[in-house]
Order: C-alpha cells, then sequence, then structure tokens
C-alpha cells in the first residue's frame, strides 16, 4: 500500500532523482547488467537512502529497470535512442524550475536582478524548491546575491569580451577532457550523435534551423564528449558553459545561425576521429572548431 501511494504520488525530490538515474542509464554511466544498489546511488547523487527507493520504484513501474524479487534493481539493455520515462511530481519540482527559470531569461522574461519573492509569485513553487533550485543556480555561477537583498545574473554572453574568454576557456577544457586517461567513448552513443547530426545536416533548409533545435543538438553533442572523460569536473564546467549560452541564446544563436552547417560537419569530423581511436586528432578539431567560431561571432 505505502509502495502504491509512493509510485502515484512521488515527491519532486523522488522525480528529479528518477530523472537522473534514467538520463545516467541512457548515458550508459549505468551499464547494461549493472546492481543499481541504494547505498552506492544515494553516494554518488548525494541524497539519503530513502529518496533513492522511491526513485527506484518509479523506474521499475515504467518498465525503465528490472526489479528482482528478492535481488533488488538492474540495468537493462539499452536500446539507442531509447527515451527517458514521463514522470510527473505533484507540483513542479527543482529541476523543472531550474529549466524553466533558465528558459523564462533567455526569452528576457526575468530582469537582471529579482527577490525570492519575484520568484515564488512567478512559479507558484514552495519555499525548499525554490532554495534548492537558487542554490544550484548560485553553484554553478549562473546568479549572485545581491548586497542586502535579492539576486542578480552574474554574466552575459551577449558582452563581447565574455564571450570571447567563454571560446577560449572551451577550447582549453573539451580539449583537455578529450585527452584525460579516463576518456572512454562509447561506441553506441556516437553512433547516436552521427545519426542526430547527419539527420540534420539531410534537410535541406537547414540554414533555417530552429536555434534552439540547434542548441539541443549542439549541447548534447558538448556534454556527450564531456561525460566520456570520467572526469565530473570537466562535464560540470562544460554543463555550466553550456547553461550560461542557454540564458543567451536568443541573442547569441541568432549570430551564429549561417555556421550551423560548418558546425554540424565539424562535430561530425571529430565524431569520426574518435570513432578511429585517434583522440589528439579530436582534440585538435575541437580546439580549431571552437576557435574558428569565436573569431566568426
Amino acid at each position: 500500500m505505502q509502495a502504491q501511494k509512493l509510485v502515484s504520488r512521488p515527491t519532486g525530490l523522488q522525480v528529479d532523482l528518477a530523472r537522473r538515474i534514467a538520463g545516467d542509464i541512457i548515458s550508459h554511466i549505468h551499464q547494461t547488467g549493472t546492481h543499481l544498489s541504494e547505498e552506492s546511488l544515494a553516494k554518488r547523487y548525494q541524497v539519503s537512502r530513502t529518496p533513492v527507493r522511491a526513485a527506484l520504484k518509479l523506474l521499475a513501474a515504467e518498465g525503465f529497470i528490472e526489479s528482482r524479487p528478492s535481488n533488488g534493481y538492474y540495468v537493462g539493455e539499452v536500446p539507442d535512442g531509447k527515451a527517458p520515462p514521463l514522470l510527473h511530481a505533484c507540483g513542479m519540482t527543482a529541476d523543472d524550475l531550474y529549466s524553466r527559470l533558465i528558459q523564462d531569461r533567455a526569452d528576457r522574461l526575468i530582469p537582471d536582478s529579482f527577490t525570492d519573492r519575484d520568484l515564488q509569485q512567478r512559479y507558484g513553487v514552495t519555499r525548499s524548491v525554490l532554495a534548492k533550485t537558487l542554490v544550484r543556480l548560485s553553484a554553478e555561477a549562473m546568479i549572485e546575491k545581491r548586497q542586502g537583498h535579492g539576486w542578480r545574473f552574474t554574466y552575459s554572453l551577449l558582452e563581447c569580451e565574455a564571450r570571447l574568454e567563454s571560446y577560449r576557456f572551451r577550447a582549453a577544457i573539451e580539449c583537455a577532457a578529450l585527452s584525460q586517461p579516463t576518456f572512454k567513448a562509447d561506441p553506441a552513443m556516437l553512433r547516436r550523435l552521427r545519426a542526430a547530426h547527419e539527420a540534420v545536416l539531410r534537410d535541406s533548409a537547414v540554414a533555417d534551423l530552429p536555434t534552439d533545435v540547434f542548441f539541443n543538438l549542439n549541447a548534447d553533442f558538448h556534454e556527450t564528449l564531456g561525460r566520456f572523460s570520467g572526469n565530473r569536473f570537466f562535464l560540470q564546467a562544460i554543463q555550466q558553459q553550456n547553461q550560461l549560452r542557454r540564458l543567451e541564446n536568443r541573442g547569441a544563436f541568432a549570430r551564429t545561425s549561417p555556421r550551423f552547417r560548418p558546425s554540424i560537419e565539424a562535430h561530425l569530423a571529430i565524431i569520426q576521429a574518435l570513432e578511429d581511436d585517434d583522440r589528439e586528432w579530436a582534440a585538435a578539431l575541437m580546439r580549431h572548431h571552437l576557435l574558428h567560431v569565436m573569431q566568426e561571432t
């Protein structure tokens, strides 16, 4: 009875955690056949075992993972292109609010400075959900406390110098990520990336590709290679840069839309180098790609 209630009315924390576990399974961070132990997952995601237990029940109820009586939960086969389960909590979760805030900022619906009260009135979320989201945005250096009261967004990649610094930083970080001793490319993930890029190139109207579609393709490419590094700090740095760019996606990507095709072709060349197990060439291509785009913006 209790388990049924937990699955039918999950909390925001349980849903956020289930989504992260599902995303890591799709990214092959949790390999097929892996035993998903409560202890190891609680340590990995820095939560207690109780929400982990609930998140695993949610995923098992959706048939996304295997539940073996008396043996716990296991990762099953994950075919290419498998989508995560659609999970919903009672109200907006911290991850939901995080994504919504970034999109609304990109749409210029949120001013440079704001207060907790402003956001509570706008989104109707609990203080707990809002606090978790603000802590995450602050930890990722996207917002900072104002002196006295409220918050402000920290950087704007619409400013020329900040944009140039971002590209130089990305060139250093992403090339280094490709050279890590823990780097391990996943062939299935490379095939998925290749298929997604080639599908866009087959469209003769690629120059008119919506900026958000290109942005998501681009972010997925760079973050996937960051995951291959096996180093969480490289991945976090790449994800933070993507989030900063997402905040400015309407302005920054409007300027680069003519370069959609050359960027996609550059990505495919890097994918080919990784498929050939030539990481040195992949890193050289990555550096040339990022610095060339920087010069074009």
